[in-house]
């Protein structure tokens, strides 16, 4: 990759996954210069990026390194310390979102707590304290029992229905919430400028593998009322205000049976569920990040098109170096979008692409993400 000559500005990000390469791409598109730090050599950002530092996130010297040689610094992680970052941050470096911020959200009973604090609806919840199975039971099945740190992807999730799952417990600090009958899940992608400008992306519908945990595919827009759409992005505003983000913040959403909006989580970054904001949106979601990180005025949400983003998930039974199938049939569908990651091992339901299907009609769009199941397959070479 070919570096920028007098960029509009040095872009570092923190982390060198999907999320940092689309990120990074953006960037490039804007005249910026972009360096990550990751500790995975040619990771997805990095293949992209004018450079990488190869190192892991707690080497406090390649971090500083990073921060003092960009203009900004921003992450598409949440699992690393940010005890450095908020040192150079009050010594003046551009770092967004705040690293202070992200220290109350990557702990998600910290998060719960201050959602509670802010007056935002969530779910029931406790600290799980010493895990046993009076405390569980005394709070009452069925419940969902969150690790404190490090889950994502179904990662630091179980869903206990009764006394009898408590064995299938997480071993790990953690707190346990009420299980939400959930009719919808929905997500709300916020931008918030370092000026306090604030914008919404219509709000999304999403699918999850029940199993794994993990989004499936996203309808956008939700098919749901007006008053709820609006309630629903009331809410996510009302949580990115208040927290003073500077950034994209994906708020993830439930619509339970009864009709109330709760917040389940709060991902202080770009999100899975606005990808279709690549191809569906005047501006996407990873170029409204570098604006709003950089200063600069947030771009228009418009949708232009009704969306189905599809993920391409690694196959199940094999794990390894990547063989892909299906590509050339699939980009024969007129209005499909197909996004590699460039990841050089696959495992099961790892994220290793996504799809996005542009259609007036979204039954059609979703008909279409059923056939891209079948047709893309993105396997290992080693069967499990």
């Amino acid at each position: 990759m070919h570096k920028i000559q007098n960029p509009v500005a040095h872009i570092g990000i923190i982390g060198g996954g999907q999320l940092g390469r689309m990120m990074a791409m953006a960037a490039r598109r804007m005249g910026c210069a972009v360096s990550v730090i990751d500790p995975t050599p040619d990771c997805p950002a990095g293949q992209v990026a004018d450079q990488q530092i190869v190192a892991a996130f707690d080497d406090q010297q390649a971090m500083r390194s990073l921060v003092e040689s960009c203009d900004v610094t921003t992450f598409e992680i949440e699992t690393i310390d940010v005890t450095d970052l908020i040192e150079m941050e009050n010594a003046g470096h551009a770092i967004y979102p705040s690293p202070a911020l992200l220290a109350r959200l990557q702990d998600k009973l910290l998060q719960k707590q201050w959602l509670v604090e802010a007056g935002l609806p969530t779910a029931e919840f406790v600290d799980a304290g010493e895990l046993n199975p009076g405390t569980f039971s005394e709070f009452g099945y069925p419940l969902v029992q969150k690790a404190r740190r490090g889950g994502y992807d179904g990662r630091g999730v179980a869903v206990l229905k009764s006394a009898d799952d408590f064995d299938r417990h997480l071993p790990v600090p953690s707190y346990i919430e009420r299980f939400v009958q959930a009719e919808k899940e929905l997500s709300v992608l916020v931008a918030r400028c370092r000026s306090g400008h604030i914008r919404c992306y219509p709000v999304v519908e999403m699918r999850v593998h029940t199993e794994q945990n993990v989004l499936d595919s996203l309808t956008s827009p939700a098919r749901v009322s007006e008053e709820v759409a609006v309630t629903a992005e009331t809410i996510a505003k009302r949580a990115v205000e208040t927290m003073e983000g500077v950034g994209v913040f994906g708020v993830e959403l439930f619509l339970t049976a009864h009709g109330d909006i709760l917040i389940n989580e709060i991902a202080p970054r770009t999100h899975n569920s606005g990808h279709h904001t690549i191809e569906a949106c005047v501006t996407d979601q990873f170029e409204q990040h570098l604006r709003a990180v950089m200063g600069l005025p947030l771009g228009s949400v418009e949708q232009l098109s009704p969306a189905v983003m599809l993920n391409l998930l690694g196959a199940p039974g094999s794990e390894g170096r990547v063989k892909l199938s299906g590509l050339s049939e699939a980009l024969m569908i007129h209005n499909v979008s197909v996004h590699i990651y460039g990841k050089a091992q696959t495992r099961p339901y790892r994220k290793m692409g996504h799809a996005t299907i542009l259609n007036q009609n979204l039954e059609t769009a979703e008909q279409i993400a059923d056939k891209l199941r079948d047709i893309i397959t993105i396997s290992g070479e080693n069967e499990l």
